[in-house]
């Protein structure tokens, strides 16, 4: 039977279904869930896992804050909420659901229509909201709509065949609260969709009915919630198996409508339904992902454009004008109330660029910023703020009948939610730097001692800043000039270089001078301005680059004095091709992560211009790398000294591409042709550069491994070593205490091979004092410091070691560390980090770019791990070793890298050697204050880091908003 469609029960429908409204932590979700489910004339339930209660009124429905739960506590909470349940039907739904209210109420009248029947639902559509467009997915093909059959197992067979998930589908009350209590407690959610689906369909009949009936968030992979379903289903190892097994055997013994068979029987049934249901998702006859139609808001039209695909099913319930009606209602909602991961990400840039268009200028008319406005509202009409103050500046200029359709528009969006963007746009990346911006400007009374000081001082330094205009552009000229006329220095002149005419006749004198260039002769150009120029500093920088209000500023006084500096690094804040904002917060002069990321480390120096000029200018040969080729020369003619680094970013600019660049490559083998090496670079990762020094030696390494008591650890890091190295000139020595467990005792007493000596001391010493006294039986050239419980894995970890170590400016090379689940346990070490000493990165994945791409290029830091460290062995000696007085307890390895910089070295840390350890830090009190004490300077400002950073979590990201200090600066 079919099954009828209406029923002649005349109750209401708040007295036959509850919508059980599920939410974890998704205030704005559950805002705007509500929002649209509140003209559903039903009971809502809203079940809210969230570890506190959101803001917002819900007295309008019966909301339950149940923060016990929390996240996986799912099936309790279900379990929890459906007992509460007083009416005969019930639905789940998710925050981010759109269950069709008029298929509800088909659903509820076809279930009171037909008793014997506890599942009703329709089709359902994909949503995926992005910043003014949703794009919509079909999820369910067609199928057999109606399993009426009065044999129970062929009902879910048939069921599970053509599996569409009916978690969602309005059920009858009494069979879902059966199945909660019978629920083994903890049951994980794929278990519960997989044994849900059973139950209904053993219990009774269902009915799928040719509606649409509800459009669902897009999730990733077979489960309606993105859970793993499938793996349950099908993976075959033992874990797996067993879990199936368990949950069959725990189905078979529920009472339901199969009882012509035993229980093995119906164990074996269910397996039997596990089978059918993976088909049905290996298939494809399941769960489809497939992109259907678009829809753009039109922010003119205040309504949508859609735009459909080549393939079109017309024979799913989609395609009729009141269903697209009702896809409206759901757009505007999503572009009213935005919430996701991704529909956020994809504003982000929208909102700062309307932030942007916001912000008053110096020039403005009535006519620039009513222009402004209306370019924001273009960019996204459901920013409340840019409609109201559109609405309010179109009154101002008299512009009535706009002015009106604005006031509706804002009165539209008001009527759904009040609730502006602003707090959520605050909290993004974006809107954090804006604000930690907007707190660097000095205040009028700051303002004019800056300018008193300057002007005391013959003005300060002169920055002349090189704009590159290429593209010809006014709009994108006039943005950089009106950010340096708002700025906060004056000692500036500019010199547009520009592929079009002139905008004004001037001279090099001017504060503004225009030159005409060709791509044939702009190199040439450059350096002419550069040597007619009277400026101390010279920038090169593009048209459509802003300059921050204090950055200048802050440059001019700090470059003063400094007379020994020849090339200084600032900091700068880049724009996505999105429009959302990163910060690119530099470490101090870093050689290696300058070689290794030169498109985001060699843009925007300031350059003394005497220093450009000595060095030869621009090279036309590397047109597309000039600033790094610059720098490098430079370093050629002068050494690593006078570089310098501001904590300060002075430009917005455009994110620079990520990709691979031929100059940068020619650049960086030129310099290293100059430095000695027949070098070679290789590009594993776009825009970051490995550089294969090509030693012609090959000295001995002798690798010391202090003995622990923990022989599994100890074998398994020997055994690495001697299976996985691929260099041969080296000799394992296990440095061991006298006092040593007798399983370790024999263990070393087995040992025969003839690349390991077994070194034992006369008396108790502590590890650092073992690294030490095996170093003075050495035989290598050079030392790798090996912890006895990590364990190598890459076969050329010592010739990437010596790679660096055999350079004449390196003392120290570190290795990355990776624990056994794949995840970053040392990157490097930060003094300062979380009120010690700490490693950045901890817990990303193990081929996670990290910020700066600083998890993939090899760089230069303070200090590295001697988990795994190489150092040449003269130095080492040189250096007195490990202190193994005072940093006994830890930190040794930290103050012998500190030494090795004290000492004019550098350390080195390369992502190509990775070792196996779970990177803990030492908890030694006494040791890290005694470090604290050694090398205070080093903790005021860890050179590898960044003072705008936050020293907190795991590093590299924004700090906390701060005033720079301008008296300090003045003084």
């Amino acid at each position: 039977m079919q099954g009828n469609y209406g029923s002649e029960n005349t109750l209401p429908l708040s007295e036959l279904l509850t919508v059980v409204l599920i939410t974890h932590n998704r205030p704005a979700f559950l805002r705007r869930a509500l929002q649209y489910y509140s003209s559903l004339p039903c009971k809502v339930l809203v079940l809210d896992s969230s570890p506190e209660r959101p803001e917002g009124d819900f007295s309008a429905v019966d909301y339950q804050h149940l923060p016990q739960f929390a996240y996986w506590g799912m099936q309790a909470k279900l379990t929890y909420g459906v007992a509460q349940l007083t009416t005969p039907y019930m639905v789940f739904a998710a925050d981010d659901d759109f269950i069709l209210h008029e298929s509800l109420a088909e659903s509820v009248n076809f279930l009171e229509a037909n008793r014997d029947y506890g599942l009703c639902h329709g089709y359902c559509l994909m949503y995926l909201a992005l910043a003014g467009s949703v794009s919509y997915y079909r999820r369910d093909k067609k199928i057999s709509e109606d399993y009426a059959s009065e044999r129970a197992e062929d009902r879910v067979l048939d069921f599970m065949h053509q599996y569409v998930p009916p978690f969602y589908g309005v059920c009858r009350t009494s069979i879902i609260q059966d199945w909660y209590r019978a629920l083994p407690a903890g049951t994980s959610f794929e278990w519960q969709e997989i044994g849900h689906t059973y139950y209904l369909l053993a219990n009774a009949k269902a009915r799928i009915l040719p509606i649409p009936y509800v459009v669902r968030e897009i999730n990733i992979g077979f489960s309606d919630h993105n859970t793993e379903v499938y793996h349950a289903l099908s993976y075959t190892d033992a874990k797996s198996v067993a879990e199936r097994e368990a949950f069959a055997e725990f189905l078979a013994s529920l009472p339901t409508a199969i009882t012509d068979l035993d229980q093995a029987q119906r164990k074996a049934f269910a397996l039997e339904s596990f089978a059918a249901m993976t088909d049905s998702l290996v298939s494809g006859r399941a769960l489809t992902t497939e992109l259907i139609f678009e829809s753009t808001w039109n922010n003119l039209t205040k309504s949508p454009e859609r735009k459909f695909g080549p393939r079109q099913y017309v024979e799913m319930p989609f395609y009729n004008q009141r269903f697209f009606d009702l896809l409206t209602q759901f757009e505007f909602l999503l572009h009213a109330m935005p919430a996701g991961r991704i529909q956020l990400e994809k504003l982000e840039g929208v909102w700062t660029r309307q932030e942007y268009l916001l912000q008053s200028r110096n020039n403005d008319t009535p006519e620039s910023v009513t222009d402004r406005l209306w370019q924001a509202h273009d960019r996204n009409a459901f920013n409340r703020r840019v409609v109201k103050r559109l609405a309010e500046q179109l009154q101002d200029v008299g512009e009535d009948t706009p002015a009106q359709e604005m006031l509706e528009w804002s009165a539209r969006l008001d009527a759904v939610s009040k609730v502006d963007h602003y707090p959520i746009f605050r909290k993004m990346r974006s809107g954090r730097l804006l604000d930690w911006l907007a707190a660097r400007k000095p205040d009028a009374e700051q303002a004019g001692s800056i300018a008193a000081h300057l002007a005391a001082n013959n003005g300060g330094p002169q920055f002349g800043i090189f704009l590159l205009d290429l593209d010809d552009s006014v709009e994108k000229l006039q943005i950089t000039l009106d950010s340096l006329v708002e700025g906060h220095s004056k000692a500036f002149k500019i010199v547009v270089f520009t592929t079009g005419e002139p905008q004004t006749a001037t001279t090099a004198q001017n504060t503004l001078h225009f030159v005409r260039v060709t791509p044939g002769n702009l190199v040439d150009k450059l350096n002419q301005s550069a040597a007619q120029s009277p400026c101390d500093w010279v920038l090169l920088a593009s048209a459509g680059d802003e300059f921050t209000s204090a950055g200048l500023a802050r440059a001019g006084l700090e470059l003063m004095s400094a007379t020994d500096i020849r090339a200084v690094a600032t900091d700068e804040i880049q724009r996505t091709a999105e429009g959302a904002l990163v910060d690119v917060f530099r470490p101090g002069f870093n050689l290696d992560l300058l070689q290794s990321v030169p498109s985001l480390m060699a843009r925007h120096w300031l350059i003394r211009r005497q220093v450009l000029l000595d060095a030869g200018g621009y090279q036309a040969d590397f047109s597309k790398a000039l600033e790094f080729d610059l720098l490098l020369r430079i370093i050629e003619q002068g050494g690593l000294d006078g570089l310098a680094h501001l904590d300060e970013p002075l430009l917005i600019t455009e994110q620079a591409p990520l990709e691979e660049n031929a100059h940068e490559r020619l650049a960086l083998l030129r310099h290293l042709g100059n430095r000695g090496y027949k070098a070679k670079v290789t590009s594993a990762t776009p825009g970051t550069w490995q550089i294969d020094y090509r030693h012609t030696e090959q000295p001995l390494v002798s690798i010391i491994v202090p003995v622990i008591d923990d022989l599994p650890a100890l074998r398994r890091c020997l055994e690495g070593v001697l299976l996985r190295t691929r260099y041969s000139r080296y000799e394992v020595l296990l440095a061991a205490n006298a006092n040593q467990s007798a399983a370790v005792n024999d263990w070393l007493g087995t040992l025969r091979h003839a690349k390991v000596n077994v070194l034992r001391a006369d008396q108790p010493l502590s590890e650092i004092a073992l690294y030490n006294a095996a170093s003075e039986q050495a035989q290598g050239d050079y030392l790798v410091l090996l912890a006895a419980d990590s364990e190598v894995v890459n076969p050329n970890w010592i010739d990437s070691l010596l790679n660096h170590a055999q350079r004449p400016e390196v003392g120290v090379v570190g290795a990355k560390l990776v624990d056994r689940d794949g995840k970053v346990s040392h990157a490097g070490l930060i003094l300062g980090l979380n009120d010690g000493v700490g490693s950045p990165f901890v817990g990303e994945k193990h081929k996670a770019e990290g910020y700066m791409q600083r998890l993939v290029a090899e760089q230069n830091y303070s200090a590295v791990s001697r988990v795994c460290m190489m150092v040449r062995k003269e130095l080492y000696s040189a250096l007195d070793g490990l202190d193994e007085a005072t940093f006994a307890e830890g930190f040794a390895d930290v103050d012998l890298c500190l030494k090795a910089g004290q000492a004019g070295y550098l350390t080195v840390w390369t992502p190509s050697v990775q070792v196996l350890h779970t990177g803990e830090q030492p908890t030694a009190a006494e040791a890290l204050q005694a470090l604290r004490e050694k090398w205070p300077e080093a903790f005021a400002q860890d050179p590898a880091y960044n003072a705008n950073l936050a020293l907190t979590g795991k590093g590299f990201t924004l700090g906390e908003s701060a005033p720079i200090n301008w008296a300090q600066l003045l003084a």
